[in-house]
């Protein structure tokens, strides 16, 4: 809890005071991007699920008037749109894909998953690829990874997460927070056998 849970749990739940659904509408509406998108950063830049290079990417991509409509129209979509998960996870590779670069890559899988996991843990996972790789591997699970972001990909990472989240039935998996600390704790050099 203390390690993993609680500081990603903290990070939801400010995200649903922050930038909750009738919230992020409104912004929308008002055409407040550059909040949208300075609110988003800024919760996540209390966890330490991306890298600091990542931060700094996302950082300058939405700095743009540009950038920041297209990421916060793009994430509305993604996180409160309609239509499949498939669909608006498809749009939202579509979205980060064009926003603005300076040094570092925008188009990662931890960009890409990181705002849905922290705004919808009962919906997105968040994937670190070096450690997901070794904890599927360590599980004997066959995780399809490809480097570059795509649905088929974080589709079958979903299929890992819902798997998980099933042989760990009996400890009662709250969301895919617990599944993806999973993840962690299985792939990851922080922590011995």
């Amino acid at each position: 809890m203390e390690w993993e849970r609680g500081y990603k749990w903290r990070a939801h739940e400010e995200w649903n005071q922050r930038l909750g659904k009738v919230e992020f509408k409104r912004l929308l509406k008002a055409g407040e991007y550059s909040e949208i998108a300075a609110r988003a950063v800024r919760l996540e830049s209390r966890t330490n699920l991306l890298f600091s290079f990542e931060k700094m990417a996302i950082r300058d991509a939405v700095k743009t008037g540009e950038g920041a409509r297209s990421f916060a129209q793009g994430l509305y979509e993604l996180i409160y749109g309609a239509g499949t998960l498939r669909s608006r996870f498809q749009a939202w590779l579509q979205v980060v894909s064009t926003l603005p670069r300076k040094q570092t890559r925008v188009l990662t899988w931890p960009v890409v998953t990181v705002f849905g996991f922290i705004a919808r843990p009962d919906q997105h996972i968040f994937l670190k690829p070096t450690v997901t790789c070794e904890a599927a591997s360590e599980y004997g699970f066959i995780f399809n990874y490809v480097s570059r972001p795509n649905w088929d990909c974080y589709a079958n990472l979903l299929e890992f997460a819902q798997t998980i989240k099933g042989d760990l039935a009996d400890l009662q998996p709250k969301d895919f927070i617990d599944v993806q600390s999973f993840i962690w704790v299985q792939g990851s050099s922080e922590y011995t056998e």
